[in-house]
Order: C-alpha cells, then structure tokens, then sequence
C-alpha cells in the first residue's frame, strides 16, 4: 500500500521534469506515487515521458489533456480523481524536492490541516549547474554556502528557505509565523479536498486559482495551514516569473464575499 500520491503539475519542460524525478529518486521515503498532471504538452514532450515512466524506482502515473489555454486545475482535479492514496502532496514539476520531503510530508500530517513548505528560487546560473546525476548525489542538499553566495553576488534569493532543520527548537522557532499555501509545496487529508470539491476550475492563469483559493475554502471547512518552513524544502529551478492576473483577483473576491466552501466548478460537476 502506497502511503502518498504526489501529484506534479508539468508542461512541455521535460528537461526540469528529469530533475525533478532525479530528487524523487533519492527519497528516503520510498513508498509513494508519482503523477505527472500534464497541461497540454506536446507530442514529442508526451512520447518522451511516456518512455521514461518505468525507468524510475517509484511509480509514475501520466496524465494528459490537450493544450486549450491554462487548465492547471483541470488537469490537477484529474490527478487528485487518479490517485490511490489517502493523502496527497502537491508541487510544481520545476521544483526539486529535498531529499527528506516525503518523508517530513508524512512525519508532519495531522488531521484538519494542511502543511505548507516554502522554496529556494535559483538563478539560472545555479540551475544551469545541475545535472540528474549530480542531483541524484545530493548537489543541492550540500553546496548551502554556494547559495548564499549566488544570493549575496548573483540573482538567488529565499535561500534561507533551504537549511534543513532536524531540531524540534529550530522547527518550532520557525514555523510560529502564519504562512499561506504555497501551490507547489502543500499537501493534505485526500477527504478534505474532496470536501471543497478540488480545485476551481474558472481560474484559467497562474496563482491564486491553486493555492489562496484553496487556502480560504479549506478554512471556512476548519482545515487549517500548518507551515513546514524548513521541514519540507524545495529548490525552485530558474524561469522568468508570470504575473497575477486581474481576472483571477476578481475572481478570488467573489469567491470570499461568496463564503462557499464547496465550488461547483471542480472535481463533480
């Protein structure tokens, strides 16, 4: 039995892809599944991974649909329908877990919550550095003071964001703030986003639709946000940044005045 589903969300970067499934390798936790949201890549994008889904120690699961425009939640509500877990962890197939992140994932599930961790965003300087084989060697995980340097001399930042904590203290200390979700490192009880129905699916750009969305409706059910800062770390690889769209503020809005958990554009329909 499978103790977490994973659910990617991708498109078209099978490159990023690769290094993502390279820090999934080395997990200490080892019994997960891994689904691969596609939004719409392409065909030569789809043959490849389809290629490479068994080479990995892991279980990976693709799913498809074609490419219409920005259907993240779309395809994640299909993800979340596939997978086999009670309880699912979320990210963005342009971040490399830490090689502890399921495993604190699990260690740090409770009931009526839902973890949050943050991200290293890298410079493209420090991503053109990878490789699958030096990520599979812990690159990441053990060159702390390169990041520091590229944040102080070059384009990295939030790399505090990616000092592992084992000490409970430390832990503590740093996770008595209150963080919101974070899209590409949350996970949670499988019932309760089946609760609110998953993700809406009228938010059709980037941010808001797949984390403070979710974030409010959970709350108004008594999920609360539990942060993992330090706990369950990831390293953001290098692209330029999208901006937040006015038709997905608006739509926020009217989802809070609204106070309606449950949306009627998600997983039943």
């Amino acid at each position: 039995m499978i103790k977490t589903s994973v659910i990617a969300a991708f498109y078209n970067n099978i490159k990023y892809l690769k290094f993502v499934l390279a820090g999934f390798e080395r997990q200490t936790e080892k019994v997960f599944e891994l689904i691969i949201a596609d939004d719409g890549s392409e065909e030569d994008v789809v043959k490849e991974i389809e290629s490479i889904a068994s080479d990995y120690s892991f279980r990976i699961k693709y799913i498809w649909h074609p490419d219409k425009g920005f259907r993240k939640n779309k395809i994640l509500n299909q993800a979340v329908l596939a997978s086999e877990s009670d309880y699912l962890i979320f990210i963005d197939a342009d971040c490399v877990p830490h090689y502890k992140f399921v495993e604190e994932h699990l260690n740090e599930k409770e009931n009526d919550k839902v973890l949050t961790g943050r991200r290293v965003n890298l410079s493209q300087k420090l991503t053109n550095l990878l490789s699958e084989e030096n990520i599979k060697e812990g690159f990441l995980e053990s060159n702390n003071l390169l990041m520091i340097e590229d944040a102080l001399f070059g384009k990295s930042n939030y790399v505090e964001k990616g000092f592992y904590f084992e000490n409970k203290f430390l832990r503590n200390i740093f996770n008595k703030k209150q963080r919101g979700l974070l899209g590409c490192n949350f996970s949670l009880n499988k019932k309760d986003i089946m609760k609110i129905n998953g993700f809406d699916e009228r938010y059709l750009a980037p941010s808001i639709g797949e984390d403070s969305d979710v974030q409010f409706r959970l709350e108004l059910i008594g999920v609360k946000v539990k942060s993992v800062n330090h706990i369950a770390v990831q390293y953001h690889l290098y692209h330029k940044l999208q901006e937040r769209l006015k038709k997905n503020l608006d739509l926020f809005e009217e989802v809070k005045k609204s106070k309606i958990a449950y949306t009627p554009f998600g997983l039943i329909k």
